[in-house]
């Protein structure tokens, strides 16, 4: 069994942060789950563009207000607590917080190591 509370992460090298968003990393590979939580926030009137071509992402609203927008065909879908969306064929998206900060909790397949960084297109390398 395990049991991390979000106090046990906050400020330790699995609480990474830019300008603008910072993801606190719950689980990740080194649990041996096959998947990766994380308690993310993406502070209020901040948009991230991020495309995780090779990771599934899905991600659920608890907090605040915003929109995903899907790059290929334009859709803006509008995000509040209780939505969620999965980006289940790698798509490019761009995120927006626009009313308080957004929270999402996140679940990454296959899991995140917790030392990623985002790369130019706003995607992680491949898992190794």
């Amino acid at each position: 069994m395990i049991v991390k509370s979000l106090t046990d992460v906050i400020g330790t090298a699995d609480h990474a942060s830019g300008d603008g968003w910072q993801s606190r990393r719950l689980l990740l590979a080194r649990e041996g789950l096959g998947y990766s939580l994380h308690d993310t926030v993406v502070s209020e009137g901040q948009t991230l563009e991020l495309e995780y071509k090779n990771h599934v992402e899905t991600n659920y609203c608890i907090a605040g207000e915003g929109t995903v927008t899907n790059v290929l065909t334009g859709e803006v879908f509008p995000l509040s607590a209780g939505t969620v969306y999965v980006l289940d064929n790698h798509e490019p998206h761009i995120l927006t917080a626009t009313k308080g900060d957004l929270r999402l909790v996140c679940v990454f397949t296959p899991a995140l190591s917790g030392t990623e960084t985002h790369d130019a297109s706003g995607s992680y390398a491949a898992s190794e």
